[in-house]
């Protein structure tokens, strides 16, 4: 996934956290805020040292999210800002239940 469709600066972490617009559901928490008038949505990707204590882990978290987004792209809508969190299960999933998780999560917060 390109750096364009990341998000990474703390000012517009912080701005998702603000609108508290979340769903949840076992693996993940996802915040999301809308944006009228952008090109493509952003996404933002945080592991916590609590829930994976390797970096190794943590980064095989979001290697997993990353690419379950870019196979969902097509799908998603432009105009939102988002964040994925993942929680203490997310690190014994595999690809593809990380995706499955991460549909059902898309889902509940009404984006697919």
């Amino acid at each position: 996934m390109r750096k364009s469709y990341r998000i990474k600066k703390e000012k517009e972490f912080q701005a998702v956290f603000d609108r508290h617009d979340s769903v949840a559901n076992k693996a993940f928490v996802l915040y999301q805020l809308h944006k009228p008038g952008q090109k493509h949505f952003r996404v933002g990707l945080s592991v916590s040292k609590k829930i994976a204590h390797t970096a190794v882990l943590r980064n095989q978290v979001k290697r997993y999210l990353r690419q379950s987004l870019l196979e969902l792209q097509p799908e998603l809508p432009s105009e939102i800002d988002f964040l994925v969190i993942a929680r203490k299960p997310a690190t014994k999933l595999n690809m593809a239940e990380t995706k499955k998780n991460l549909r059902h999560l898309l889902k509940l917060g009404k984006m697919l």
